[in-house]
């Protein structure tokens, strides 16, 4: 990829992070400026670092990037938001990190999307706040569909056309949206959505995130609107999701 120049100051969230030779961190970073990078912090994992904290998983920083032979090499880092409340509510960092493996996924390197990155920055700090974590991953879902180019269509048949009617219908994650209920039953891909999800998911994709939380779904709306967004995105991003499965493992794990 291409450095046109030797040293740049970027905001950017840590996606993730991993061990990296004796001392030092990989990481996955998601830039306002330029979208996802990959950089090395030398040192961050030695006792006493003055970037290690600064560097934690979804942590919002201000970073002084220098080029290097094949990864950016962070000379410095100011944290902005920790998050820290996430590392109490094992549910919460679950989606956090649901979050972050979705904007890994869904962008390429060295392409900035600011919208992306400003509604990644917005859920990661709405779940750390305690906010109703199905409305703060459900928005997010639906505008990071928005940004990548792949928002659903829920008003008309993608088969035939019609108006979709207000009853039980079908989704196809192959055409991407809504099928009427003769086209749905015509296709072994196709999804069943219940009239409640489907009022729910339309209401988060024409409102802002304070309208949409006017709305109150029902649990088994939730849990089948989750159910088919994780799909969804699962078969968009062509590989499987590693978080989904976390999260209900934090689940399970709960209600023993």
């Amino acid at each position: 990829m291409p450095r046109e120049a030797r040293s740049q100051r970027v905001e950017a969230i840590i996606l993730k992070h991993s061990d990296f030779g004796e001392a030092d961190r990989l990481l996955t970073l998601y830039t306002r400026e330029q979208g996802k990078l990959r950089a090395l912090a030398k040192g961050a994992r030695k006792p006493g670092s003055r970037k290690g904290g600064h560097l934690e998983p979804f942590s919002r920083s201000r970073l002084q990037l220098a080029s290097g032979r094949d990864l950016y090499i962070v000379s410095q880092a100011e944290a902005i938001e920790t998050h820290g409340a996430l590392s109490a509510d094992l549910e919460a960092l679950g989606y956090a990190s649901y979050a972050a493996e979705l904007a890994d996924k869904f962008s390429a390197e060295g392409e900035a999307q600011p919208g992306l990155y400003r509604l990644l920055a917005e859920t990661l700090a709405r779940l750390a706040s305690g906010e109703n974590q199905q409305l703060a991953v459900r928005f997010y879902e639906v505008r990071l569909l928005d940004q990548v180019g792949f928002r659903p269509e829920l008003q008309n048949c993608l088969d035939c056309g019609e108006q979709i009617q207000p009853q039980d219908q079908f989704f196809s994650f192959e055409q991407g949206g809504a099928l009427c209920p003769r086209c749905g039953r015509a296709q072994s891909g196709a999804r069943p959505i219940s009239l409640p999800a489907l009022k729910w998911l339309r209401h988060l994709q024409r409102s802002s995130y304070t309208q949409a939380g006017r709305a109150d779904p029902a649990p088994s709306t939730q849990r089948e609107l989750e159910s088919l967004m994780n799909a969804y995105l699962t078969y968009l991003a062509e590989r499987g999701l590693n978080t989904p499965r976390f999260l209900e493992r934090v689940r399970r794990s709960a209600a023993q």
